[in-house]
């Protein structure tokens, strides 16, 4: 069966991008984070959106399962093939299609990745940029869009998933579908006034089909670039202080963090807020904003702006942080978890406590953080935990504070982010029935032969 299903896959890419041997499907089945491996049948490796609807076509007449994936950077596994059957790896969909400067928009395909975008912006529309998220530059803008992932602009544009214009999926059924303007106009410029029939596969962990082709929306690249940090030691008055702090609009992130190193960073909590400019003037403009907005704190000598020299800016103000990738390989050994929830701002102090007594408890190497998304309208906290894969009680703690810590923040009301197989069955346990029906639903009439990703959101 394998053989066979290697000869036909090989008939639609060529024999140099299909792969059944045991290495390649050992290295396609887990990523860097605590979920164990489960290998695919075969790999294959598509080239145009043809393609992808052939080989969608072969598994829906074998009955066999397909899994969909980037860079497999999710760290949640979530591109595991838990049933067997072919893991589609997009990476040589990568062309960036269009960009749109008046409009302020561009068109890549599936497997394009952050660096690629940010490099072709930089190359030929410097005055654009897109949000960018704290992951290596080989992460794909598909795949941080379609786990709601955040970025650097997240508070100026919110999610990475509100800043989508459009999609083309192909289906399970191997038909392929526009959303979006771009399916009636052929321009990729919004999702509305139609119906959004991009949510269809937005979080859905490749349970509903195969992004070939995606818009995002690009931002004015400023020439003056600048970072505050503000810096509190009382977590209570954290929601207070990050709502005055997006109330004036003048910031494009904002990022709370706090960390056991550096010494000095110890039992501080540290807001990171970056913001730009066209002019010297309007950046001043923006400076004054941010620092007037908590002037109350400073004057009650309770919280204050950590005064930064110049050549210890450089660090801070980098597109991706190198900080968090540097955290990841603490404990050698290649193994990390991101573990983040989607929660309200006013829940910031219970998820600050439970991350550090979680951390306590197990004995893991933690970093604490949260990224705002859009005008304080929501936060993505995460727990950052780093492990030694190679030593099995370090991966076992790193796995129980995984499981307690999504645990913890269903308690408190927020929502396991990017979610592993153990957190979706926690999710499904807290969910409306009603609307887990639905989902179900949807899934059985875009997939009858469920093969798109087998195993996940399923009770």
């Amino acid at each position: 069966m394998t053989t066979d299903l290697i000869s036909s896959l090989e008939t639609i890419v060529g024999s140099r991008f299909v792969s059944g041997a045991a290495e390649e499907r050992y290295l396609y089945s887990m990523d860097q984070g605590t979920m164990p491996p489960s290998e695919p049948d075969a790999v294959v490796l598509p080239a145009t959106t043809d393609q992808v609807r052939q080989i969608v076509l072969l598994a829906n007449e074998r009955k066999v399962p397909v899994v969909p994936m980037g860079a497999g950077l999710v760290l949640s596994g979530l591109t595991r093939a838990l049933r067997g059957g072919i893991i589609v790896d997009m990476k040589r969909m990568n062309r960036i299609i269009e960009v749109n400067p008046a409009s302020r928009y561009a068109v890549v395909e599936g497997g394009a990745s952050q660096g690629m975008l940010k490099a072709y912006l930089q190359k030929h529309h410097p005055e654009l940029k897109h949000s960018m998220p704290d992951a290596p530059p080989v992460a794909t803008v598909a795949g941080n869009v379609c786990i709601h992932g955040s970025g650097h602009l997240s508070v100026l544009g919110g999610s990475h998933s509100d800043m989508l214009t459009g999609m083309e999926v192909v289906l399970p059924s191997g038909e392929i579908v526009r959303t979006g303007s771009c399916g009636v106009s052929g321009q990729w410029f919004s999702r509305s006034p139609l119906p959004d029939l991009s949510g269809l596969f937005l979080g859905w962990a490749g349970t509903t089909g195969i992004i070939t082709r995606l818009g995002i929306k690009l931002f004015p690249n400023y020439r003056h670039n600048d970072v505050l940090i503000f810096v509190a030691e009382d977590a209570d008055l954290m929601p207070e202080m990050i709502s005055r702090l997006t109330s004036v609009q003048a910031a494009e992130d904002m990022t709370p963090w706090m960390t056991p190193k550096p010494d000095w960073a110890r039992g501080f909590l540290h807001i990171n807020i970056a913001y730009g400019a066209h002019t010297k003037k309007e950046l001043t403009f923006k400076r004054n904003l941010l620092q007037s907005s908590v002037r109350e704190y400073i004057d009650r000598k309770i919280a204050g702006f950590l005064p930064l020299p110049p050549p210890q800016k450089g660090r801070f103000l980098k597109i991706p942080s190198p900080d968090l990738a540097r955290f990841a390989d603490l404990r050698r050994g290649g193994g990390f978890e991101y573990v983040g929830a989607i929660m309200a701002i006013e829940h910031f102090p219970k998820a600050y406590r439970a991350g550090l007594a979680i951390a306590e408890k197990h004995g893991v190497a933690y970093s604490l953080g949260a990224r705002i998304i859009g005008a304080g309208h929501c936060m993505m906290f995460f727990f950052a935990y780093a492990f030694n894969r190679a030593d099995p009680e370090d991966v076992k703690r790193a796995s129980d504070a995984l499981e307690a810590t999504n645990t913890a923040a269903l308690e408190i009301g927020g929502i396991p982010w990017k979610a592993e197989l153990p957190a979706q069955k926690q999710i499904i346990e807290k969910m409306d029935p009603d609307t887990f029906g639905l989902m179900g639903r949807i899934r059985s009439v875009l997939d009858p032969n469920h093969i798109m990703n087998p195993g996940n959101w399923e009770k």
